[in-house]
């Protein structure tokens, strides 16, 4: 099992400094990978460069780049010239956001994400394989755009320059069952969020077996990187450390999608916590969100963490390791303490 740090959301004022210093400690213990995040504030792709231009060998992505945000060709562009500033050293993880991200701010229709992703990772990897000029018609994307109101000078171009890697790792956001099918079979690696290594047959295994079904050529976990973010927390009382982790979870349970077309509420609900993850979702959704994040409980806190002392961690990491896991992302704000510990376990 390798390690990473996902650094989160930056800014140019105290985040992004600190993320630095955070990055470069844990280049120096060992860890595989660095990942920044975007919502609606700051992007993931900018901090991105300062952190390669202040790094060495640790690799770094984005936990993820919004679909909806760029153009297929766009991010073809971004990953190639990331990657071949850094020497080979970026991945890039994308993600289709929800609803209400994908039309409340970036404008754009949800529509049929499967269907939509499925094309996109298709345009990128034409893009850097640079094989012919690209040609895609499909029913989200045209390119050369042939719609109604098109100029008809529309060319089928080829990348200009040549990409350091045509095969730059391509990772997928992904929850639900479907989207984690899809990423089996089309992606190098999964992202997922709040994973439970004590449910990962029951969660996730049947889907993933379905997707490398499909991909074919003997695809497996030994070729496949399921590489979940997980809030790891060090401190003498687990209860207590739990409560810094609450707010995050209430937030997503609760308030990151309608009720009904909420991801991480289902999620929550397929871990066995139905009555709980709808109690968050009422009291968010109403504006408790003190309330909401005090009833999100311990025992699914635990399950998708690592909190507590050295000892314990020691004691609940084996879960983790045999769980799939091919890289654990650690988050929780970067704790030097936990990056350490973990190097020492796990490394």
């Amino acid at each position: 099992m390798r390690l990473g740090i996902n650094l989160g959301y930056q800014d140019w004022a105290n985040g992004l400094p600190q993320a630095i210093a955070t990055a470069q400690h844990a280049e120096r213990l060992g860890f595989d990978s660095a990942w920044t995040a975007e919502a609606y504030g700051t992007d993931a792709v900018t901090p991105l460069t300062w952190l390669m231009a202040h790094t060495e060998r640790i690799k770094l992505g984005p936990a993820i780049m919004q679909m909806p945000a760029r153009t297929p060709a766009m991010t073809a562009m971004t990953a190639a010239t990331l990657d071949g500033m850094s020497a080979g050293r970026f991945v890039l993880g994308l993600g289709l956001s929800g609803p209400q991200v994908v039309e409340g701010w970036h404008g754009q229709p949800y529509g049929k994400p499967l269907g939509k992703t499925r094309e996109y990772v298709d345009i990128v990897r034409t893009i850097l394989r640079r094989e012919g000029p690209l040609e895609h018609h499909g029913d989200h994307y045209d390119i050369p755009y042939r719609g109604a109101d098109a100029t008809g000078l529309g060319k089928a171009l080829k990348m200009i320059v040549h990409p350091r890697r045509a095969d730059i790792p391509i990772y997928l956001a992904a929850i639900g069952p479907k989207n984690v099918e899809l990423t089996a079979e089309i992606g190098d690696g999964l992202l997922p969020i709040f994973f439970s290594p004590y449910r990962f047959d029951e969660a996730y295994g049947s889907a993933l077996r379905a997707g490398f079904e499909k991909a074919g050529g003997g695809k497996s976990l030994e070729s496949f990187d399921v590489a979940p973010t997980v809030a790891v927390v060090v401190g003498d009382d687990a209860e207590q450390l739990a409560n810094f982790i609450r707010p995050m979870i209430a937030l997503y349970v609760g308030g990151m999608g309608a009720r009904g077309r909420n991801f991480y509420n289902d999620l929550a609900c397929r871990y066995g916590f139905e009555a709980e993850a709808k109690k968050i979702q009422d009291l968010y959704l109403e504006g408790k969100k003190q309330e909401a994040a005090a009833a999100v409980p311990f025992e699914l806190i635990d399950e998708v963490s690592l909190l507590g002392p050295r000892e314990r961690i020691a004691d609940r990491i084996d879960a983790w390791k045999e769980s799939g896991v091919g890289t654990l992302i650690v988050g929780g704000g970067g704790q030097a303490e936990a990056l350490e510990i973990l190097a020492e376990l796990v490394l």
